[in-house]
């Protein structure tokens, strides 16, 4: 995931930051591409989440962190992009499901029941 995250905003073409609606279509552009890629290398058994943000850059510092408490199977990446103009973030999570006779692990059996 990490090398499609640095493959993907690497080869982009950056609209300028204080073109609004060119960064809100390419944030949901990038979003897009990224989430069907990784559908694409399993198209079955993981929920995906991709998170973009593009700033305009000034000069400011800037940290970020994630912590998730997970099976071994999920998976995250995350990926910055910097260049005289803007920062951009993206941070990508595959979350396995699971599904045993069509009851969501989520809930103990009997408690799926009741939910139907």
């Amino acid at each position: 995931m990490k090398k499609l995250l640095q493959t993907t905003l690497q080869t982009a073409s950056w609209p300028e930051p204080r073109e609004r609606d060119k960064v809100k279509a390419w944030m949901k552009e990038i979003g897009e591409r990224v989430k069907e890629r990784m559908i694409e290398i399993q198209p079955r058994g993981f929920k995906y989440i991709v998170l973009t943000q593009i700033n305009e850059n000034l000069g400011q510092g800037g940290r970020a962190d994630l912590v998730c408490h997970w099976e071994d199977s999920d998976a995250v990446a995350q990926e910055v992009f910097a260049n005289d103009s803007i920062i951009c973030i993206c941070v990508a999570f595959a979350v396995r499901t699971i599904y045993t006779r069509g009851i969501s692990p989520c809930f103990p059996p009997e408690q799926a029941r009741n939910l139907n």
